[in-house]
């Protein structure tokens, strides 16, 4: 197994105090790798925006490397791939959030940055009503191919996990601890044969972290984040997949929720939802799909790509993006990915507008006509 040469120092960023996602995220749109943040001159770190003297100051005094070789080791040992948050094969979607992972460990075979991502989460401890919502949404997704993501907890998790594996559909598991560990134990056997049938499992953690509570939320930004769209089945107004909608909503994700009676506790939190608007309703995956215009998506390819002709390289590029998301984009996400200046970005979207080839959403979103 080939380790990055950098790896070291890509271990190291993320421990640094006073270096959190966000500023290594800065950092790396900065300098071309870590190692080159641990070697700049005090002086250039400090006028990075969003960096100053303090986080200057931690950065150039941290030497704890030590352990990080006993880490490697284990990478090496157990064939796991550490995902950097420059790398082709890290989750991209997550780039799109204010808080990405500086970088993130990986078992198993499933592409990340498949084309259609939809996580599912929900109750630890679900009706018969639930589990039958997660088997039929998960049948009627068969056609669409969609890589499933969860947390791999008791539950709504884990029958999505399940589900997948039975209908041949690639799952991952989005851990809130190293992969020492799987947790919950009896979870072990379904942990491995998710991996055996193509699917993984993804964290942020290092190999010996435990299981903590303060770990569930951070979590579960991940599994809000690489997806297009997120999926709640059963849960109350407090909890864990409340959480999780409220991030997706937040990073401009698709949110859907199955309806429940009004006098189920364990449906309190998908009606709080909808009626607020922040879920659309849905109750299979025909639905989902139609939302999402995975149904008209092969037959908008070829008359995308004979327009082609009357655009310009810029407005190419925005098409290209938003040919590549099964959603609708943000414009931060249109800008991050194209890397076009804000008012040039705008020229562009307004001229694609104008030609019928995009259409502005609330917010700020754009989809493909």
């Amino acid at each position: 197994m080939n380790l990055h040469p950098d790896l070291l120092y890509r271990l190291a960023l993320p421990e640094i105090p006073q270096i959190g996602c966000g500023q290594a995220k800065l950092l790396m749109e900065y300098f071309e790798s870590a190692e080159a943040v641990f070697k700049a001159k005090r002086s250039t770190l400090e006028k990075i925006e969003g960096i100053g003297t303090i986080r200057a100051n931690a950065i150039k005094s941290y030497n704890n490397f030590e352990g990080f070789e006993k880490e490697i080791r284990f990478l090496e040992q157990y064939k796991i791939q550490p995902l950097f948050i420059k790398d082709l094969a890290y989750p991209q979607k997550l780039l799109h959030c204010f808080d990405p992972p500086t970088i993130l460990y990986y078992k198993g075979n499933a592409n990340l940055n498949a084309s259609k991502i939809i996580s599912i989460v929900g109750t630890r401890h679900p009706s018969d009503y639930g589990k039958q919502m997660v088997n039929k949404l998960i049948e009627s997704l068969c056609e669409y191919q969609p890589l499933i993501v969860s947390g791999l907890a008791s539950g709504i998790d884990a029958q999505a996990h399940k589900q997948s594996i039975q209908r041949n559909l690639p799952t991952v598991g989005v851990l809130a601890h190293g992969l020492q560990t799987i947790y919950p134990s009896h979870h072990q056997s379904l942990a491995r044969e998710m991996i055996a049938a193509g699917g993984g499992l993804l964290t942020e953690f290092k190999s010996d972290v435990l299981p903590d509570r303060h770990h569930f939320p951070t979590r579960n930004r991940i599994v809000a984040g690489m997806a297009d769209a997120v999926v709640i089945i059963e849960t109350a107004a407090k909890g864990g997949s409340m959480i999780t909608a409220q991030l997706a909503f937040d990073y401009h994700r698709d949110v859907f929720a199955y309806p429940g009676r009004s006098t189920d506790v364990k449906s309190e939190g998908c009606n709080q939802l909808i009626r607020e608007q922040k879920a659309q309703l849905i109750t299979n995956g025909k639905e989902l799909a139609e939302i999402m215009g995975w149904e008209t998506k092969a037959v908008q390819q070829p008359i995308q790509k004979r327009i082609f002709e009357i655009l310009d390289p810029k407005e190419i590029l925005i098409v290209e993006v938003l040919q590549q998301s099964a959603a609708a984009l943000h414009v931060d996400q249109l800008q991050w990915n194209t890397n076009l200046t804000g008012s040039t970005l705008a020229a562009a979207l307004l001229q694609l507008e104008l030609k019928g080839i995009l259409k502005q959403l609330p917010g700020k979103m754009y989809v493909m006509t």
